[in-house]
């Protein structure tokens, strides 16, 4: 068994960072719905999904193996391949992250894998059936299914609930809510903890320093946990707002259902070793929740800014890592201005998005920056009272509560005698 050389110690520094933005990134994915319902506090919300991705980064390795063992070829793998690969997934899960967009970071991390194993040793070292298999189909079909049963168990929420006390209603859906986003945050760390796992165990596999098909080490799996961790508890505020808000506005009931599918189905993919997309997974099962409402919207200009960089993601973040092995290819400077464009990158994408800052504060207003209204119930709900018909005595002063209005009924003018009456100006 070889030392781990610097190349080895900066490449998983690197995924290390690549799980730090995997994590603030995918935090909207567990609390996006429970912090626009009101469920849980911003701050709370992300806490509690830290803890529970922390541990649900003990729960399994299948993913881990997935990713470590089975889309690229060891045989003749470079270190720099690696490092190259998780340059191109870093800096489209920052883009994204700017553009408020929930893309896929597994994806990100695929096509950077991808895209540097190609410039490095040919199209021969990609395993096209493990991609098609694990990857491609999962990605179509996992938002689809979370979002049809998201969709007909909201409809049977609402079926349940409609002859029973409303408030009461909401306040325990609220509570259901909480306990359906923990499971979505131990599932996450189940699954996108594993992808950072498999990535470091790669890379100990290229440099010599565990065997070949290895289980990875007690000391990955706790660096991998706690970089996640320490990312979701930051807080992906700019895409937390566009899944709670930008796509739909959600009751309790449809939170409930949207998370409780999407937890089920990252759970059972991550048994069976389906690297998923958690992010489009819980996307979908918003959207379907959305639909599964009466009277209940999805924003299709939000979704399909959405589906475009679900597309773009593999090829996008492709392209960027292809582009950074063929720097890293030329020798030590070329890995030296590979490491130097990373953090430049990144630099410049954090400094713009101090332009429009989104925080806890205000991650539950809408675009203009004013409180979000919640979601309508659904007809028949009765949630106003009805004003009384007579109107009011002349004189009476009329407040609204809601738009801070006040203002005195005039006493009407007396009528003009020189103008008969019906007459029109």
């Amino acid at each position: 068994m070889e030392h781990i050389t610097l190349l080895l110690a900066i490449v998983i520094v690197t995924a290390l960072v690549f799980d730090f933005t995997n994590g603030f990134h995918d935090t909207a994915n567990a609390m996006a719905t429970t912090i626009s319902t009101g469920a849980l506090k911003p701050k709370t919300a992300v806490a509690m999904s830290a803890v529970l991705n922390l541990v649900g980064a003990f729960l399994s390795v299948e993913v881990a193996k997935t990713i470590s063992g089975g889309i690229i070829n060891e045989n003749g793998l470079r270190t720099e391949v690696i490092f190259a690969a998780l340059v191109g997934a870093i800096l489209w899960n920052l883009l994204t992250w700017l553009l408020g967009l929930p893309s896929s970071s597994s994806h990100a991390l695929f096509g950077g894998l991808i895209g540097a194993a190609v410039m490095s040793m040919g199209w021969s070292s990609v395993n096209g059936g493990t991609v098609v298999t694990k990857v491609l189909l999962p990605a179509v079909a996992a938002p689809i299914v979370a979002g049809l049963a998201a969709m007909l168990a909201t409809r049977l929420t609402y079926r349940i609930s409609r002859k029973t006390d409303q408030k009461a209603t909401a306040k325990g859906y609220r509570a259901g809510q909480i306990a359906s986003a923990g499971l979505v945050s131990l599932a996450h760390g189940t699954n996108d903890a594993q992808k950072t796992m498999g990535i470091i165990t790669l890379a100990l596999i290229t440099g010599g320093v565990i065997a070949p098909d290895a289980d990875p080490p007690l000391w990955v799996i706790v660096s991998a946990g706690t970089a996640i961790a320490l990312g979701t508890y930051l807080g992906g505020w700019r895409i937390i707002r566009t899944m709670g808000k930008g796509l739909t506005d959600l009751a309790p009931q449809q939170g409930f259902a949207a998370q409780t599918s999407a937890a089920t189905a990252i759970l059972a993919s991550s048994h069976i070793g389906f690297s998923l997309s958690t992010t489009q997974v819980c996307s979908g099962a918003v959207m379907g929740s959305g639909l599964g409402r009466k009277g209940g919207v999805v924003r299709w200009s939000t979704a399909t800014r959405m589906f475009v960089a679900w597309g773009l993601t593999l090829p996008a973040a492709g392209l960027v890592g292809a582009g950074a092995e063929f720097l890293t290819k030329q020798g030590p400077w070329g890995v030296g201005l590979t490491a130097a464009l990373l953090v430049a990158g990144s630099g410049v994408i954090w400094k713009l998005s101090r332009r429009d800052s989104i925080d806890h504060t205000n991650v539950t207003a809408d675009e203009t920056g004013s409180a979000a209204a919640p979601a309508a119930e659904p007809a028949g709900v009765v949630t106003t009272a009805i004003a009384a018909v007579t109107p009011p005595p002349v004189g009476t002063l009329i407040t609204g509560e809601s738009e801070d209005v006040k203002a005195t009924i005039p006493a009407p003018a007396p009528a003009d005698p020189a103008r008969p009456a019906g007459a029109t100006l």
